[in-house]
């Protein structure tokens, strides 16, 4: 099945909407790990860890492998550089607006300087 970019944005957005798989990235972050290893610090089952990490697998966020009786799982970032370009594009529509703003509240507080001055 082939996904255009925004089914596959959705993927990687709902991976990242809950706290559970925020955190096993942040752990792959450092290096490959195990199951139980990414299950540990959560303090969630084994099998709780695996349906999160198969979320994270669907948004291709997640690789695993599997030696012998061990899954050890590897961040793919591609993912994440894909939703970084996308939210970026808004962060800088509004720095933008944010700078107008500011500039007409510094004309703002001028002219009410200089109206202050004549009274």
């Amino acid at each position: 099945m082939v996904l255009d970019r925004s089914s596959r944005l959705d993927l990687v957005f709902h991976a990242l909407a809950h706290p559970a798989r925020r955190a096993i990235i942040r752990q792959l972050s450092g290096g490959e790990r195990n199951l139980s290893e990414l299950a540990s610090p959560l303090k969630m089952t084994f099998p709780a860890a695996t349906k999160h990490v198969r979320v994270l697998e669907r948004a291709r966020l997640v690789r695993r492998r599997i030696a012998g009786r061990e899954h050890l799982c590897r961040l793919h970032a591609g993912p994440l550089k894909e939703a970084t370009l996308w939210t970026e594009q808004f962060r800088k529509n509004w720095e933008a607006r944010f700078e107008a703003l500011d500039a007409l509240l510094e004309e703002m507080k001028t002219e009410e300087r200089t109206r202050a001055r004549c009274r």
